[in-house]
């Protein structure tokens, strides 16, 4: 075990992570890509994760360059947004007397999009000590933290109290991991009836194995993406019942579509994931489960 200063709290221990965790830290602790932040200085919610819904076009028909950069920025962050109410909205009924958890916080709008909507206490939990301190300064700037907290800690093992959230999920972080082991302690943190929710890409089992554009996501973000199959049986074995299953792949489509006309934000994977898309071998999924 090593030590680590969790914002907010004591020094607490972090579990040794795998070669390969460490890895994905390492990667994150670095990660200043503007696609995720200049999306985020818009009102401070950074979301580390993709958009859904219809794409207001008229952006690209804006004739001065610097404005058109903004307003396509702007609605690039309008659908990452929407995706994380969309997720927010099948958390269940929660009170601000409930406690919720964001496994892979990331920089931590998934958190504050919850608490917003419910007034919710959370605490998310990132790999990456940088994005985990930077959360922890964007909600002492709102005046929330004091509800909303973000500690560097494993999400597999995160020693948090058991049975004592209303509501968790992951929000495109899946894929860094083992599922059994990330649904094994989401059961353990979740009371019973609770929810878990999960938004994930994962490659389509009626296509066959896993495709070519698929294994170019993997290499891009350093990430193993799960069949759809994985996902349902690791979830019967940890206790967790599917109420909701939403297909989001066509929703997901109009962002990438965007996206590779954003000449400042484009990160050349916006083609592989279309292509994955229009042709059947990745899916965009969001899963709602009961804890039982």
């Amino acid at each position: 075990m090593t030590t680590a200063h969790d914002a907010g709290t004591k020094s607490v221990p972090v579990p040794t992570q795998s070669t390969y965790q460490n890895r994905v830290a390492d990667y994150w602790n670095a990660e200043e890509n503007p696609v995720n932040l200049e999306l985020g200085r818009i009102d401070d919610l950074y979301h580390h994760h993709y958009g859904v819904g219809e794409a207001d076009w008229t952006v690209l028909d804006e004739p001065d360059a610097e404005l058109r950069r903004e307003r396509v920025t702007a609605e690039l962050h309008r659908l990452e947004h929407a995706q994380a109410e969309l997720l927010a909205a099948h958390l269940g009924r929660l009170t601000p007397a409930d406690r919720v958890f964001d496994a892979g916080c990331g920089r931590g709008g998934g958190s504050v999009t919850a608490h917003l909507r419910y007034g919710c206490h959370a605490d998310g939990v990132t790999l990456s000590g940088k994005q985990a301190e930077f959360a922890n300064e964007q909600a002492r700037k709102r005046g929330i933290d004091d509800q909303v907290r973000y500690h560097h800690r494993n999400m597999l093992d995160t020693g948090l109290e058991t049975g004592a959230y209303a509501a968790s999920w992951n929000n495109e972080s899946t894929m860094y991991v083992e599922l059994d082991l990330l649904f094994a302690e989401h059961a353990r943190l979740l009371r019973r009836g609770g929810r878990y929710v999960v938004i994930t890409g994962c490659y389509n089992d009626a296509y066959g194995r896993a495709s070519r554009e698929v294994s170019l996501i993997n290499a891009h973000y350093i990430c193993d993406i799960h069949p759809r199959s994985a996902y349902f049986r690791a979830l019967a074995r940890n206790r967790l019942v599917p109420v909701h299953v939403e297909d989001l792949t066509a929703a997901a489509v109009p962002y990438w579509e965007l996206r590779s006309q954003a000449d400042h934000l484009v990160t050349g994977i916006e083609e592989t994931f279309l292509t994955a898309y229009r042709n059947g071998s990745f899916q965009y999924l969001l899963i709602a489960a009961d804890r039982i």
